[in-house]
């Protein structure tokens, strides 16, 4: 004798023929979208900050540095020493390559005179360069 109770329901499974893919396109936008921007930052090099102000003033300790000036009419000091233009490689050269480079220019020199010191710096790397402005 078989027994079979009386409210047995059946389910029947049905087959499994699709496969919901927008969570997936979701998921993969939002990764594309970081990937792309995280990737014109690294192409650039750097990301363009509006940086705010500050009334506190940087530590004033001695450093070794070489100061390297240009005056309006084209001359150029290595700390207070005049240097001829043609001895300017050879007396940066005796610096060291990792010592501070801090470059004063006149707002009135010539832009020549700018680019030939930064010229003679990239060619001998010479990358530790600050470029001295006044504040307004």
């Amino acid at each position: 004798m078989d027994y079979q109770p009386k409210g047995k329901i059946v389910r029947r499974l049905s087959k499994f023929d699709t496969i919901n893919v927008v969570p997936f396109i979701d998921i993969m936008l939002v990764l594309l979208v970081i990937v792309l921007t995280t990737a014109s930052f690294i192409q650039t090099g750097l990301i363009k900050l509006d940086l705010p102000t500050s009334s506190a003033k940087a530590d004033d300790k001695p450093k070794k540095e070489l100061q390297i000036s240009i005056k309006e009419n084209g001359d150029i000091f290595f700390g207070k020493r005049k240097i001829a233009h043609k001895e300017i490689e050879q007396t940066l050269l005796s610096h060291d390559k990792k010592t501070p480079i801090q470059l004063y220019s006149d707002k009135n020199t010539t832009f020549q005179d700018f680019v030939f010191i930064l010229d003679i710096l990239k060619k001998n790397n010479y990358e530790n360069l600050g470029i001295v402005t006044k504040n307004e």
